[in-house]
């Protein structure tokens, strides 16, 4: 007699009925689901962007630019530190890859050689290690300077940028309420973005695509226009909206290069309206440090003009009127209701390091989606109506059990991917399919060591034993070399590659316990019923 504990009964019937409750809401709409009590499970299969369409973006991170930066801040700390020394240069700038400058007298090379010392410290990167150097200092005897980052520098900040840059394209997107976003590096500089359902790619492309630094500069009201600026100050432009912060509308505005107070310091941004004019405006919040550092600047220039300077524009200059000691404020320009909350989205989800340049856009109708799922769901019907005619016609009734522990095997799957919440994609519709051809391959294994069972003289009862036990090595084989592949195949590849591996893999489970467990509870059930003396396969 083959004998099965009762909580293996028990935990099937379980397994069963969690497959038919946490599958059964992707048969209802997401306002029915919306209906039900909170504690009936509603989650659905998340569609992927092959399904239900959407925006995909190939975005390349612009790491010449962190050079840059690097280097004109390298350029303003020399600035610095040869004015404290009062140490004479002339022509300093940046040329190329390296800011150069010569001495006025070259008697001055040790000291200035001991001034830039600081200047060349040692990187913390934890996997560069601590013996390379930031920057290096060369010195000729008549006096020509030269600073180089070190190549070891400029890969850590390079890949500091990139990584930077994913989290923050990761906080913007969330921002927008895109749901199941798939935001992931790709090679060493690039980024794909993919928004299933996302209707107004364009609206992405605007949020992705600003820098978003903010800073807060005093305005240099000594500058005369068509004059050239003074060292520490730079001519910006303005915004087309930054009149009406300054009044006469100029085209540009020279702003002191000193950075007062940096967007790095905000805590929050939300969009509002200006309690007089009844315009849209940003209202930001600083943190300790910055609020600090924003009411010594406003209550030391007061009456003086304090430019608002956004990815290099001018957005709005207004005049301080008075002190702003509470660490907040207000941003105006003129602002349209959807760009002062863009605005905020980016401000509260932090500057880019560096630019994105899109490499690649895609946009995928909903249309064209729900053509994927016709194409999907009819290659689905006709396996599984061409497995169930095999099955039958090859084993009788034993292929009606088969394919019962089919249909649970496949309500498995859909219930796992709806409960993890996982995206299902064309290529993991793919999956399901090839599932079905895998788990009724365990039964057939089983069905014919039943049948050299019975040829070889055994009864019904002892056939049906040996036919589970003896073909489980086989099958267990199958399934872990193929569980191996999608594990790799979910390591290694990325997007749609990684859907296939996520569905097959659920399949692969689902099916093994289906086939080896399942349909042998359904066997030995209708064995006790019926107590036939040959069996019908």
């Amino acid at each position: 007699m083959i004998y099965i504990a009762p909580w293996k009964i028990v935990v099937a019937v379980v397994v069963v009925l969690a497959s038919i409750v946490f599958s059964m809401p992707n048969v209802f709409s997401r306002a029915t689901l919306d209906t039900w009590p909170s504690w009936v499970p509603s989650k659905q299969a998340n569609l992927g962007l092959d399904l239900q369409g959407g925006a995909h973006l190939l975005l390349e991170v612009d790491v010449a630019a962190v050079t840059r930066e690097r280097l004109e801040a390298l350029l303003d700390e020399v600035r610095n530190v040869m004015r404290e020394t009062r140490i004479g240069y002339t022509n300093l700038g940046v040329d190329g890859d390296s800011v150069r400058f010569r001495l006025r007298e070259a008697a001055d090379v040790a000291k200035t050689r001991e001034a830039l010392r600081p200047l060349s410290r040692p990187l913390t990167n934890a996997v560069l290690g601590t013996s390379a150097r930031d920057v290096n200092v060369e010195l000729t005897d008549d006096g020509q300077a030269r600073l180089t980052l070190s190549p070891e520098a400029i890969e850590a900040r390079r890949s500091a940028a990139v990584d930077q840059s994913l989290e923050i394209v990761r906080r913007r997107v969330d921002e927008t309420g895109t749901k199941e976003p798939t935001i992931q590096r790709q090679g060493t500089n690039r980024i794909l973005v993919q928004l299933p359902g996302e209707q107004d790619p364009e609206h992405i492309k605007r949020l992705l695509g600003q820098t978003a630094k903010l800073t807060f500069r005093l305005v240099d009201t000594s500058a005369v226009p068509g004059a050239p600026v003074a060292p520490g100050s730079e001519l910006l432009p303005t915004d087309a909206r930054a009149a009406g912060g300054t009044g006469a509308g100029p085209q540009q505005i020279a702003v002191r290069r000193q950075i007062m107070v940096s967007g790095e310091n905000l805590v929050d941004a939300q969009p509002g309206f200006d309690q007089q004019s009844g315009q849209p405006v940003v209202n930001f919040r600083f943190d300790s440090a910055g609020g600090r550092r924003f009411g010594q600047v406003t209550t030391e220039n007061v009456g003086k003009p304090f430019a608002i300077v956004l990815d290099g524009k001018v957005i709005s200059a207004p005049v301080i009127r008075q002190a702003i000691i509470g660490g907040s404020g207000q941003i105006s320009g003129g602002f349209s209701v959807q760009e002062a909350n863009d605005l905020s989205v980016l401000l509260r989800a932090g500057a880019l390091p560096a630019p994105l340049n899109i490499l690649e856009e895609r946009t995928i109708g909903p249309d064209l989606g729900a053509d994927s799922i016709r194409a999907g769901m009819l290659s689905l019907t006709i396996a599984a109506v061409l497995v169930v005619i095999f099955m039958i016609a090859s084993y009788g009734l034993f292929g009606v059990f088969a394919n019962l522990a089919l249909v649970f095997n496949v309500l498995l799957i859909l219930a796992a991917t709806s409960a993890m919440g996982a995206t299902l994609t064309l290529p993991g519709i793919a999956g399901i399919v090839l599932t079905m051809g895998m788990a009724v391959d365990a039964n057939v294994l089983i069905f014919e060591r039943m049948r050299e069972e019975v040829r070889a003289g055994k009864s019904p009862l002892a056939a049906i034993d040996a036919g589970y036990s003896r073909a489980l090595s086989a099958i267990l084989d199958a399934n872990l070399t193929t569980l191996i592949a999608t594990i790799l195949l979910y390591q290694f590849g990325s997007g749609p590659v990684r859907g296939f591996a996520v569905t097959l893999t659920i399949g692969l489970i689902a099916s093994m316990y289906t086939a080896v467990t399942l349909s042998r509870i359904i066997i030995l059930f209708w064995f006790r019923q019926t107590r036939p003396s040959t069996l019908p396969i």
